[in-house]
């Protein structure tokens, strides 16, 4: 949590974006600043193999050779495919190109391969997205004197192809995870530089760059990060037809590009070609300088996009069924005849979604059968098909995604080695989905303000995921069906007061309502700036829901023993002690004013931090089940480390100490004066940073505090009921004496209220206590003339405090418009009188008097 203070402090950003940036490893504030700059840039020189590659690309393109492109049927072999062909084009060269097609063919080079390219009269073959696995096709090539350049990023296998490599993750590159396309626009960025010319040329590409490396879900770290973001402008302006066609049918608005459009609008149907049609009519897109023919060719794609999704619904169901034989298993391997080869990859992603498994679907064929699998993020896939490799024919890929081929009659030993691979891998626990949240906040944080902020951590992707937001307590309504077909759902969330538009896809509004029930809700949700009809605003999209669960809290500082208690405060302690040495030695906590932001949002979020946690409130049997209610959830669900403490301001005033071993003191009640501020303040930590003290209450727990107040301290009624019943009662101890006092009901009257109660009486001369048996007081009536109650000093004192205690409530403990600004970094507080200031080596104000 001192990161993410250190954070806000320095670069101006919320409590809830800082925590954010702290829990995914930029603690340091200049590691920060980078990561949201995102402009990472490598020489491509770092590629140890860039050199020689580019010598002999260049040596061709003077020689006016024939060069082939040879690339992969997905997106982002498409993509640097185009990138490479534009690139030759630019220095002089006309180069062909080829894209296997996936039924017919397969992944990358084949002996088949070798001999079409071959007869094509292919002088140089430059790979793009695959050809790091294919050694022997290379020797092939080579053997029928063409050339090879090998360029990809996939996993490579023990023998390396015997020409020369652009690999980031095999040629010293200082960032590994680059996609094919970003190989091959470092490929571009060379050749330029090597040929004379303005190696910012190959920037022309920069939207095929961005759209791959989205598409190909690579990490959204580093140099990635900002690939896509330049991406994403240039996107916007892309001169290309082809793009331009293709963002027209998908209905992406170019003013407002995001990743979310290239993954899922444009993308899908750039793959639909390789999927479902040919792959080349793809690159026909990208590199077609036809406005006319981009348009039909778009309108190409799109159809074959919504072939793909009928196809896919298909084999869902069916691998659904068969699924069903499996379900107890710790991985699935489904087989089908009949199931489209270029689908299923997208079918095995939807199994891992639904069942949190690894899934490998095989579309079987004559003689043998093409697999695709996904995994889940603790399981290796590429690993598993490498201990199963006996039983293929070929596999590639990586961690989380793979293909492979195989023969018929090895599905069911493939299938038993994979899930036996998987079983000593996995554990039980693996298997279980879990909701990953990265910040705890209130409803009234839910704001544009956070959303335009969060953008600023994207782009988003794989590594660096959209963050996810728990707003806990908050409750769920007016829920309606969205869509076509009501396979959505809209519906808003209140939390703190303040109420948020949200919307759940793939989820009806059946689904929402299922139970009926009005309770808490702990909701996980992303937020983004949602453009509609002209209007920009804050909208919730749901990841997940669970109904909120009472949780555990420690209870500190409360007075075990009644008799004593009073006693004590019968010796001379009408209110709590007055200023008190300080724990810590001077030093002070530095104060967060996070009033009216919502105590749900900003104890949680204190709470998933794991750091130790105090809760200040004004009255603890009051306040407990409430609290309970509040942290449900976070403690079960592994998002709060321990449970946090509770303390009432009295006991913290009585024993300042007690706030020692926490990190955090969050007041959610405000004390009943203005100086209890400096009570949380100076009760630092004795070892360590003296940690922080945040101001949570809004108006409700100002109302809320003043009630507990004048319950204990507008005491006219209770002493005339008090004096009624000691009347009835001649000489009163003990059970009986207690009850009176107490009041007898849910929430007694504490032990300080009774004294100051029979003090009045004593100094009226109505009453007459006896103390001389130490633990147990008894009292009886004694006849007197009637008299006033301002006669008696207890009584002024309690009715000064209480005087003092409404106008602080009522008057200064809520900030005029309702609190700071959540946007915004937490402020040091300026308009609580006696307020200590947070500077290190500032004076520090006595510990107030607190009631």
């Amino acid at each position: 949590m001192a990161a993410a203070d250190r954070l806000s402090q320095e670069l101006g950003l919320s409590a809830t974006s800082s925590a954010i940036l702290a829990r995914r490893g930029h603690r340091d504030p200049e590691e920060a600043r980078r990561f949201l700059r995102a402009d990472d840039r490598h020489d491509p020189s770092a590629f140890a193999g860039m050199e020689v590659a580019c010598r002999l690309i260049l040596d061709h393109v003077e020689r006016g050779s024939r060069i082939v492109v040879h690339g992969d049927y997905d997106v982002d072999g498409v993509c640097s495919t185009a990138i490479v062909v534009r690139a030759l084009r630019a220095l002089g060269a006309d180069p062909g190109w080829r894209l296997p097609n996936r039924a017919e063919e397969g992944y990358g080079l084949t002996p088949g391969t070798v001999e079409r390219l071959a007869g094509d009269g292919a002088e140089l073959v430059i790979t793009t997205d695959c050809g790091i696995t294919s050694a022997a096709e290379v020797e092939l090539l080579k053997a029928r004197g063409i050339d090879v350049v090998v360029t990809d990023h996939h996993r490579a296998s023990s023998e390396l192809p015997g020409c020369p490599v652009v690999h980031p993750a095999l040629d010293g590159y200082p960032f590994p995870d680059l996609c094919a396309a970003g190989v091959a626009h470092k490929v571009a960025e060379a050749l330029y530089l090597r040929a004379g010319r303005d190696p910012r040329g190959a920037d022309d590409d920069m939207d095929l760059v961005g759209l791959a490396t989205v598409a190909d879900l690579v990490p959204m770290a580093g140099e990635n990060r900002r690939l896509v973001r330049e991406g994403l402008v240039a996107m916007a302006r892309t001169r290309k037809p082809g793009l331009r066609a293709l963002l027209k049918i998908s209905g992406a608005e170019r003013s407002s590009i995001t990743e979310h459009a290239l993954g899922f609008r444009l993308a899908p149907r750039l793959n639909a070609a390789g999927r479902i049609g040919r792959p080349d009519a793809a690159l026909e897109l990208l590199l077609t300088e036809d406005p006319a023919r981009a348009e039909r060719v778009a309108d190409e794609l799109d159809l074959l996009n919504r072939e793909r999704r009928d196809v896919e619904t298909r084999i869902l169901f069916a691998a659904e069924a068969a699924r069903s034989e499996q379900a107890d298993q710790p991985a699935y391997v489904l087989a089908g005849d009949g199931w489209h080869p270029g689908v299923i990859g997208i079918v095995a992603s939807r199994m891992v979604e639904r069942h949190h498994r690894p899934c490998v679907l095989v579309a079987l064929f004559e003689g043998g059968g093409r697999g695709s699998g996904r995994s889940i993020s603790p399981y290796d896939l590429h690993a598993g098909l490498t201990a199963c490799a006996p039983h293929l024919r070929r596999y590639g890929g990586h961690r989380m995604a793979a293909g492979l081929e195989i023969d018929r009659d090895r599905i069911d030993g493939f299938r038993a080695a994979f899930v036996a691979h998987a079983a000593a891998a996995l554990s039980p626990e693996d298997l279980v989905p879990v909701q990953r949240v990265d910040a705890l906040v209130p409803g009234s944080a839910l704001g544009l303000d956070l959303a335009e902020e969060l953008e600023g951590l994207g782009p988003f992707g794989p590594g660096n995921p959209r963050p996810t937001l728990l707003v806990p307590g908050a409750r769920v309504g007016a829920v309606a069906g969205m869509g076509e077909e009501g396979q959505h759902a809209r519906f808003t969330v209140t939390s703190g007061g303040a109420r948020a538009r949200a919307v759940a896809f793939r989820t009806s509004a059946r689904e929402l309502t299922d139970g009926g029930s009005d309770a808490p809700q702990d909701v996980a949700v992303t937020l983004e700036a949602n453009e509609w009809n002209g209007a920009v605003e804050p909208r919730l999209v749901l990841r997940s829901l669970a109904p909120t669960r009472a949780g555990p809290c420690t209870v500190m500082g409360e007075e075990p023993e009644f008799w004593p208690a009073v006693a004590r405060h019968l010796d001379g302690e009408l209110f709590e002690p007055g200023p008190q040495p300080r724990p810590g030695g001077g030093r002070h906590r530095a104060l967060r004013d996070r009033r009216d932001a919502g105590i749900a949002g900003v104890a949680g979020e204190l709470l998933s931090s794991g750091e130790p946690v105090m809760l200040v409130c004004a009255d603890v049997p009051r306040r407990r089940a409430g609290v309970e209610a509040l942290i449900a959830g976070l403690t079960g669900s592994g998002e709060a480390s321990r449970p946090p403490a509770l303390v009432s301001w009295a006991a913290l005033a009585r024993d300042p100490a007690l706030a020692v071993p926490f990190a955090h003191l969050v007041a959610i009640d405000p004390p009943p004066l203005s100086h209890g501020v400096d009570l949380l303040v100076s009760a630092a930590g004795v070892l360590g940073p003296p940690g922080f003290a945040h101001l949570a209450w809004g108006r409700p727990e100002a109302e809320f505090a003043l009630a507990v107040a004048r319950a204990e301290l507008d005491c006219r009624d209770t002493l005339a009921a008090l004096y009624r019943g000691l009347r009835g009662h001649g000489r009163v101890a003990g059970e009986e004496l207690e009850r009176l006092l107490t009041g007898g009901e849910a929430h007694p009257r504490p032990a300080a209220s009774c004294a100051r109660l029979l003090l009045v009486l004593v100094e009226l001369g109505v009453i007459r206590l006896d103390r001389s048996e130490r633990e147990r007081l008894s009292c009886e009536v004694v006849e007197a003339p009637r008299t006033e109650l301002e006669r008696s000093p207890t009584y002024r004192a309690v009715r000064g405090r209480l005087l003092a205690v409404e106008d602080y409530l009522e008057n200064h403990a809520v900030p005029a418009g309702g609190g700071p600004d959540r946007s915004t970094p937490p402020r040091k507080v300026a308009a609580l009188p006696g307020a200590a200031p947070p500077a290190t080596d500032a004076p520090v104000p006595a510990v107030a008097v607190v009631a």
